[in-house]
């Protein structure tokens, strides 16, 4: 194949479940999101979904492909021991620290449907930052303390970091990995994709006020409490379900070749 030229990829909707397209078509509109919104780094990040019908397996993106390339039949189907079970003619393969993260997620999170992994420049910073993600803003109080920390130990590439990196996100769905970025969780393509959008914009917000180099406005203890139990599971709706229909919607005017 002729790398600069277009890729050229087959469908497989008639070859795979119902269950397992839908999950390809809203995880590749979940790339294309991504990319939209500027949480995409080139090549080296992934997002993915469990198989619904295949809970031992995960779709992800081919390392080599731009999140504006993904396509539902582009992405790779992977099992917990690293084999790829589906990959396209191309050649891109599995890549290790993608496959690290995401089967430590769902060796240990049988709840995990979904997960997204972001290197942003406001995610990186405040993953930097001792403080972490401060309750500065009600976005924020949407996560605080409700985050996961994990220390930096390297790229993640050795195996033996799945057991570390599930012993740290617990029975949590948002994760600071320090030094490193942001890293979201859900039982859907949608919500994982939306508490990323929130917590990206939080870090923002945060990064934003620190550098007006003046004293910030920090809410009481008293109305952070207030404010995260508000947003506790199960006392507000699950973020994400009611907003992607209409992200669906503009893909569809906009970038409908998600869906090939």
């Amino acid at each position: 194949m002729n790398e600069t030229s277009a890729l050229s990829i087959a469908p497989i909707q008639a070859s795979v479940s119902a269950a397992e397209w839908q999950a390809r078509v809203d995880l590749a509109a979940c790339y294309r999101l991504c990319d939209r919104y500027g949480m995409s780094d080139m090549i080296y990040t992934h997002i993915t979904a469990r198989v619904p019908d295949a809970p031992g397996q995960f779709l992800i993106n081919p390392n080599g492909m731009l999140f504006s390339e993904i396509t539902a039949s582009s992405l790779l189907k992977v099992n917990g021991e690293g084999e790829v079970l589906y990959r396209p003619d191309l050649p891109y393969g599995l890549h290790p620290a993608g496959f690290t993260i995401h089967s430590a997620i769902y060796r240990a999170r049988p709840d995990a449907m979904a997960a997204m992994h972001t290197h942003t420049i406001a995610g990186m910073a405040v993953s930097a930052l001792k403080c972490g993600l401060l309750p500065l803003t009600q976005t924020a109080t949407r996560f605080y303390g409700r985050i996961a920390y994990h220390d930096f130990r390297g790229p993640e590439r050795d195996p033996s970091e799945r057991d570390l990196l599930a012993h740290s996100i617990g029975p949590l769905n948002y994760c600071i990995l320090r030094n490193h970025g942001l890293l979201t969780l859900g039982p859907s393509v949608p919500e994982a994709f939306i508490a990323m959008w929130g917590m990206e914009r939080a870090c923002q917000a945060q990064l934003a006020a620190m550098a007006c180099n003046t004293e910030l406005e920090m809410p009481s203890p008293e109305v952070v409490e207030k404010s995260c139990s508000m947003y506790a599971p199960g006392k507000s709706r699950s973020y994400g379900l009611l907003e992607w229909p209409g992200l669906l919607r503009m893909l569809d005017r906009t970038d409908p070749g998600f869906r090939d």
